[in-house]
């Protein structure tokens, strides 16, 4: 796909990476980081074992940035794209989301501010809540103050991709990389079992092809403003590969 779009950069959100499927492992960011260039992560970012040297070594890694500071890992970080820096923020939202007191807003305007003091060209930022009010409201909050707002956690791709005021390109949610015959990625029978009141875990879904789903940017090599963004959805079968971009 890098070769296909003829793609600069590629940032990955990775919480879900691990065999488990809830958290990052060195061994999934690590091959993640082969062929992406930077990864953030979410809620679930401690949730598998082994993560603590990995993201406290790893520079390109970060994990929302309204964590406590003790907390291993960085909240913010940048890297090099065909000669211009690219910085990196993730933030979870708390509407829903019991896992910090900071606000998303307040972790943003720290984040946004030392990233440029360090240099960013383009800010990404990663914006992680299960509610697309907060979403939406985070975007807004950051329209012209940084080139993109993408919206990671729900694992359902949304069709509002858009061009916000001052350049910033947004999207509620970018979607998930997992089985299209599941439950956000994880086994539909499992996760039913929830919902039907007999909870007895989850697991990763294996059953039917795989989709992989993210969003397309486009900035002005100049301005360095968003001028566009659109949704990419790959597919995958056995014995067999086909896809299609939106």
């Amino acid at each position: 796909m890098r070769d296909e779009l003829q793609l600069d950069a590629v940032v990955v959100n990775a919480e879900n990476s691990a065999p488990g499927g809830r958290g990052i492992t060195r061994e999934s960011g690590s091959a993640l980081l082969s062929v992406a260039d930077f990864l953030t992560l979410g809620n679930h970012a401690f949730d598998a074992e082994g993560y603590e040297e990995f993201l406290e070594e790893e520079e390109r890694v970060v994990r929302p940035a309204n964590f406590g500071d003790k907390d291993p890992g960085q909240g913010r970080g940048l890297f090099e794209a065909d000669g211009v820096s690219v910085g990196v923020t993730n933030v979870l939202g708390r509407v829903f989301v019991d896992r910090t007191k900071v606000s998303p807003f307040e972790a943003a305007d720290r984040a946004i501010e030392e990233l440029r003091a360090r240099g960013a060209d383009l800010i990404l930022v990663d914006s992680h809540a299960e509610a697309t009010s907060e979403k939406q409201a985070l975007g807004y909050y950051l329209a012209g103050r940084v080139q993109a707002v993408l919206g990671t956690h729900t694992h359902v791709p949304t069709a509002d991709s858009s061009i916000l005021p001052g350049g910033t390109a947004y999207m509620t949610d970018v979607g998930m990389t997992g089985c299209t015959e599941s439950v956000i990625g994880f086994d539909r029978e499992d996760f039913l079992s929830l919902f039907m009141g007999d909870w007895r875990g989850i697991s990763v879904a294996t059953l039917g092809p795989v989709v992989l789903n993210g969003a397309l940017v486009e900035f002005d090599p100049e301005t360095h403003l968003a001028v566009g963004i659109g949704r990419v959805q790959r597919e995958w079968t056995p014995g067999g590969a086909q896809g299609r971009l939106q």
